[in-house]
């Protein structure tokens, strides 16, 4: 049960992705390592410069079109 997570920053929110706009597509770069930065999802209200727990951070969300 123990599975290790990863920190991630909010650099910049991206837009609103989803069948309703429920879903904001948000660039985060991970605190341990700062060099890398990926897209992700999230579900729920956010802003750049919060802190997100990724229990899961090798996949990258698709691009907004």
């Amino acid at each position: 049960m123990d599975q290790p997570v990863k920190l991630a920053k909010v650099t910049k929110v991206l837009g609103r992705t989803g069948q309703t706009g429920n879903v904001t597509q948000v660039r985060v770069e991970f605190l341990d390592d700062p060099s890398r930065s990926i897209v992700r999802n999230v579900k729920g209200p956010i802003r750049e410069g919060d802190i997100l727990m990724l229990m899961e951070w090798e996949r990258e969300a698709r691009r907004l079109r």
